[in-house]
């Protein structure tokens, strides 16, 4: 009997293969702990061949933070609508966050738990994708400001505030890394707490964030309690 004859697969097609396989094996086994024999196992393929395409353990893990890191962000993308009130378009965007990564546990692993924990070069890689979901979160914020500023200044409380400073670009960039980083702690909870589901998680961080914009964007922002006068110096 003569070799049984495999169907040649595209290198595309192949690469995603291994790709996938190793988003799984890393997010469910960690980075250390997984191998390329298991990965190749899993994909289908020889390890000669994973090592052909994609050169080393290193040079995957990278291809697997940049693809996943690059479906997360298009994913937040592709929900938030333009055209909505602005509590509207954080909604989805959350909603298509926690979808996301609901949907898909291990490459969140990957993204926030293995990568951040074995230093350069894959640490760099998710601060990348992270600053990226903080800039469009930073633009989401803003357009709230915008569309919020022209109500605060048409109702009474007004005179309440009279100079009506916008918000300054520091608060605001400061709102967006706190958004986002509860949105991570919350999507790690969320994978790892049965029965939660993403609309449950977006809800939780509206309720939790969007009280207290909605009150800023008005012109009711909280302010600590003053400070006593220190003691007199003669």
């Amino acid at each position: 009997m003569g070799a049984v004859k495999t169907k040649r697969m595209p290198r595309a097609v192949r690469e995603q293969q291994m790709l996938d396989a190793a988003v799984r094996t890393f997010g469910q086994r960690g980075y250390m702990a997984a191998s390329m024999d298991e990965i190749a196992e899993l994909a289908g393929v020889s390890k000669p061949l994973v090592y052909l395409y994609l050169n080393s353990k290193e040079d995957l893990f990278t291809a697997c933070i940049r693809r996943e890191a690059k479906a997360l962000v298009d994913a937040v993308r592709a929900g938030v609508r333009r055209d909505l009130p602005a509590d509207r378009q954080l909604w989805e965007g959350l909603g298509a966050f926690f979808t996301h990564t609901g949907e898909n546990p291990d490459a969140w692993s990957v993204l926030h738990l293995q990568a951040r924990t074995h230093g350069e070069p894959f640490a760099g890689e998710v601060t990348a994708m992270r600053e990226e979901i903080v800039a469009f979160v930073t633009q989401l914020i803003l357009a709230a400001a915008r569309e919020a500023r022209p109500q605060a200044l048409g109702c009474a409380r007004a005179a309440r505030y009279p100079h009506d400073p916008e918000l300054p670009e520091r608060e605001v960039a400061g709102l967006a890394e706190a958004l986002v980083g509860a949105a991570e702690s919350l999507a790690a909870w969320a994978n790892a707490t049965p029965g939660v589901t993403p609309r449950q998680a977006a809800a939780t961080l509206m309720n939790f964030a969007w009280a207290g914009l909605g009150d800023l964007m008005a012109g009711r922002p909280w302010a600590p309690p003053e400070e006593p006068p220190g003691p007199h110096v003669g």
